[in-house]
Formats: structure tokens, sequence, C-alpha cells
């Protein structure tokens, strides 16, 4: 017995890093409540355990009285002195017991309180190792997918990546070495859970961080951000030093620096551009090359009405629209967008063509669309198919007038 304990103090200490008093502590408790509850019900035990040699040793605690009535807490007082020379009735004694006879429950209930503690441990080491980085990014291999989710072995610990923090269109087997942003630390009844992400704005502005020095030190900041993981993102950034370009700080020499972030983005497109308070400035500066005819700002609605001439209507809008959406995000107000028409055009049909050519609806369709009050590829933002249904179209029309929209 003595050497099973020892093995388990060694072995918690040296590869759990768990403290030889701490188990000692977990051993006796879990030992004694046992013994208490089993062969030695109602008895008062002490339990030792040497954390040299891991000898276990028992004492059952008695009172000392001259008429027995419960034996396994009194002892007669002639035989209490025999045990502790010079006891007189009320003193309490230790009588050393066989640590055998608390029984085979006590042992299995010791072996499980020990599994419990590691399982804790397990759980308190890896909340305090990872509570610090949480917002940093970190590498990992991926071990499994299991209901779409990816869990990655960060060496001290597993975590997680749901599917709704995973890129669109990226794929990992097992093996594969990946860099995602901690997200969080969840509580969950299994213990802390490591979340992970790659679809987070968090992840794009972190490898800026780390990418860009003026932003790291405080000379450039972000001031906006809009992204549609796998596909775009925008971000809107000022200096604080009138000799540094934001944007050229972002893009680095020959485009290195944003280059390096496109490659870890596997692709996705960047769009940086100089941030301005006013958002008819933002505007202009989001859609160029695309050159707007006529803003139309209303803040009672926090609504922008832009006209563009036919040519950069497309640019305007972007593939499927993408860059509407986008700008109307970094901006953070609800964005129109329109072909610019002479007077006497008819600003219903230019709309309706608008939204057949981005999203190839059918002439009635974009009309009807017109008529419900969609009238740019921006106004479908939050637009799901039981608002359409609720407009007047069919379930199957609705399905894929969203579908033509998001795909």
């Amino acid at each position: 017995m003595s050497s099973e304990i020892l093995s388990v103090l060694e072995y918690m200490e040296k590869e759990k890093g768990i403290p030889r008093a701490d188990m000692i502590s977990t051993i006796t408790n879990a030992l004694k409540t046992a013994a208490q509850k089993g062969v030695s019900s109602g008895q008062e035990l002490k339990i030792d355990i040497n954390p040299k040699n891991g000898q276990l040793k028992a004492w059952a605690v008695m009172k000392v009285v001259d008429s027995v009535s419960n034996p396994r807490t009194e002892i007669h007082v002639e035989k209490a002195q025999a045990v502790k020379p010079g006891s007189v009735l009320g003193d309490m004694i230790e009588r050393e017991i066989d640590p055998s006879t608390l029984g085979r429950i006590a042992a299995q209930t010791a072996r499980q309180a020990v599994m419990q503690r590691l399982r804790q441990f397990e759980k308190d080491r890896i909340y305090d190792d990872f509570k610090d980085q949480i917002g940093n990014i970190v590498t990992g291999t991926v071990r499994r997918r299991e209901r779409n989710d990816i869990f990655v072995d960060l060496g001290k610990a597993e975590a997680v990546m749901p599917v709704k923090e995973q890129v669109p269109g990226e794929e990992y087997q097992p093996g594969d070495r990946i860099r995602c942003i901690l997200l969080e630390i969840e509580s969950t009844p299994r213990g802390p859970e490591i979340i992970l992400s790659r679809a987070s704005q968090k992840f794009v502005r972190r490898l800026f961080e780390l990418e860009v020095t003026e932003i790291a030190d405080g000379t450039v900041k972000i001031e906006a951000f809009a992204r549609e993981p796998g596909y775009r993102t925008k971000i809107a950034v000022t200096s604080k030093d009138q000799k540094v370009d934001p944007v050229g700080a972002c893009v680095g020499a020959r485009g290195s620096r944003v280059k390096t972030i496109v490659r870890e983005l596997n692709g996705e497109k960047i769009d940086i551009i100089k941030y301005f308070a006013d958002p008819r400035e933002m505007l202009i500066e989001a859609f160029k090359p695309a050159t707007p005819r006529e803003i139309i700002i209303d803040d009672k609605n926090h609504r922008i009405v832009l006209k563009v001439a036919t040519d950069d209507l497309a640019i305007a809008i972007g593939r499927k629209g993408q860059n509407a959406r986008l700008t109307s995000r970094l901006i953070g107000w609800r964005l129109d967008i329109e072909e610019f028409k002479a007077a006497g055009d008819n600003p219903e049909q230019t709309a309706a063509d608008a939204l057949k050519k981005a999203f190839e609806f059918d002439p009635a369709i974009a009309l009807r669309l017109v008529r419900m009050g969609i009238t740019s590829p921006a106004a479908f933002e939050g637009v799901a198919a039981e608002d359409l249904v609720g407009g007047g179209f069919t379930a199957e029309e609705a399905t894929d007038i969203i579908g033509r929209v998001t795909g």
C-alpha cells in the first residue's frame, strides 16, 4: 500500500505539478469519509500518510469511559491505560488500527478522489495557462473534426473552433498546422473550454497589430472595421503623426505587410482606406475608383443614398452586393446605391435594373422587390426569406432570392 501511495504522490508531483501535500490531503480525506460510511461507520478516525515513504497509518479516536455502550467510539478505562498510560475518564485517546481494516470501498474511493483531483487540477491549469492569452494568436495542430467543429491541440490543452468561427472554404485535415485567435474560455460542465476563431474580426485586427509596428505602438489606429470572412475585409485607419501615412504603413513597402496578412487569410481581399469622421468623405474614399455623382444624407433615419454613373455601378455595388454591404458596416449608416440618371428617368426601373445586374434576377422579380422597398443591393442587409413571403413572394421565390443574394 505504501509503495503504491508513494508512486501516486511522485507521479502527481513530477508529471502533473500537483503538490505532494495537496494529494496527501485528498487521499486522507477520501479514506476517512469512505471508512466512516462503510466498515467504520460512526467511528471517528485519524489518518496520516508519510510524505517521504508513503506509509499509511490510521487511528480510531475514542473516549475513555468506565462503562462501554458503543465500542466504536468508547474504550474502557483499563484498556485505555494499556494503550496510553495515565488515561483517565473523559480523555480522548487515539488507538492505532490496521489500515487494511478500512475496507475495499475506502481504497476505491481514494482512487476515485485522486482521479477527480487530477481532472480538477487539469481544468484549473487550462484556465490559468490560457486566461492571459485571450485575444492573442495561437498556433496548434488539427486533431479531429466532430460535428463540423475542429479540435486543435495547443500543446498544453485541446481547443475547439466551432463551425461559426470557421472561414467558409477553408478545409483542414488532421496534422495540419493552424493559426487562430484565442477568442474566449467558456465555462462548461466538463470544465473550461478554449474557443478559437479565424472568422472573427479580432483575428484580422490582431494580424495587423503583429505585422504593422505603427499599429502596435499606437501611431496608426484602426478606426472602423468590416469583414465577410473568406471574401473581403475593409478597414479605415488614421495616424497620430502627420508624417506617417496610415494606409501606406499598413500596406508596407511594395505591399509586403498586407500581402503577408492576405496569405494567412488564404487570399481574402483587404481594402485599406483613410478614415474620415464625415460620412460623406468616408463614402467618397471607400468607393474609389468609382466616383459618386450624388450623395443624399438622411440624418433622421441614419441613411445615405449614393448615386453613381452606370459605368461605376458594378464597382460600387461589388460582387453580389459585397462592397456595398461592407461599406455600409464600415461607416455605420444604411446605404442605398442607385444609378445616376438625368431628370426625367424612371427611378423605379433604375433600381430594378441595379438589382437585376447585381444578382441576375428576373426583371419582374427585381421590379417587385423595388416596389416592396428593397431599392438597392445593400438594402438586403438583414432581410430574411420570411420577410419576402410577407411582402407577397412565394416561399420558393423567397428562397431563390435569398440564395442569390447570399450565395
